[in-house]
């Protein structure tokens, strides 16, 4: 349930950024590529496809990074429930995200030892890939396509 109240709360969103993105190509490309005779899938595969990835992956990699850390939607729901029986000592739910699990030793348990290295876990998790990944992308990278 939780998947899917995340993708029905992140649909919009990215349905009004590719949206946006699409009305604001370019038309003269399209032109050029049909005089050179491309077909519509040539256009899509050469054209569409990679100025939409460029502008995307950045905000997809954003999103990635959100939704590890995505408190409301864990904690609003579940609360992080049912108990595990094999996590009793760590006070962790079976739907627990690092952030609930966190937030849980923090106020509820009062651990705040074992909460800080919860956070120092997540950000040796999430920042080394998030920095790769957008280090990867063209969008900051100098230079045309």
């Amino acid at each position: 349930m939780l998947i899917i109240v995340n993708l029905w709360l992140g649909f919009p969103y990215f349905m009004l950024m590719i949206t946006g993105i699409l009305t604001s190509m370019p038309q003269d490309i399209y032109e050029a590529a049909k005089i050179d005779g491309a077909s519509k899938s040539q256009q899509f595969r050469f054209i569409t496809f990679p100025l939409l990835m460029y502008q995307t992956v950045p905000l997809m990699i954003m999103n990635f990074s959100y939704n590890i850390n995505n408190f409301g939607g864990v904690y609003f729901l579940t609360n992080g429930n049912p108990p595990d029986s094999i996590t009793t000592q760590s006070f962790a739910g079976t739907t627990d995200t690092l952030i609930t699990w966190m937030y849980k030793l923090t106020l509820d348990q009062r651990l705040y030892n074992k909460a800080s290295v919860v956070a120092i876990i997540m950000f040796l998790i999430i920042a080394p890939f998030a920095l790769y990944n957008f280090s990867r992308t063209k969008s900051f990278k100098d230079g045309e396509l």
